[in-house]
């Protein structure tokens, strides 16, 4: 039983080796990103980042019903509120920074078309 546990070391070693190194690849993809706003939503962490080589936006949302990561978004001005935009297929997503009442918080809507499906208020 000792020898089989011996021979087990070099595996799960090199293994969790190997993670390490797929998980330092990732973090060093997300470093080419400045984050810009960060919204929680419910159960949700809603990002908005900015790829500093490209200039493009990119929108990474963490919750209870999954991860989504969609890139090249662009950015409006609406009546001093800077909104976010994504599309998804036939989804698209709005990010709201800030609103009219106040800037420490924030609004996710995701329309199908032209309709929208869902509205949720978020907060800094």
């Amino acid at each position: 039983m000792k020898k089989f546990w011996h021979q087990l070391k070099l595996p799960i070693a090199f293994a969790i080796w190997f993670t390490s190194i797929l998980l330092s690849l990732s973090a060093q993809a997300d470093s080419t990103a400045s984050l810009l706003l960060s919204l929680t939503c419910n159960n949700s962490q809603v990002q908005v980042w900015k790829n500093r080589s490209s200039g493009t936006y990119l929108y990474r949302s963490q919750g209870s019903n999954g991860n989504l990561k969609i890139n090249r978004g662009t950015r409006q001005r609406t009546e001093g509120v800077t909104v976010y935009k994504f599309r998804n297929g036939s989804y698209q997503y709005w990010v709201w920074d800030g609103s009219l009442d106040s800037k420490n918080r924030g609004r996710v809507e995701v329309y199908r078309g032209n309709r929208l499906v869902q509205g949720t208020n978020c907060y800094k």
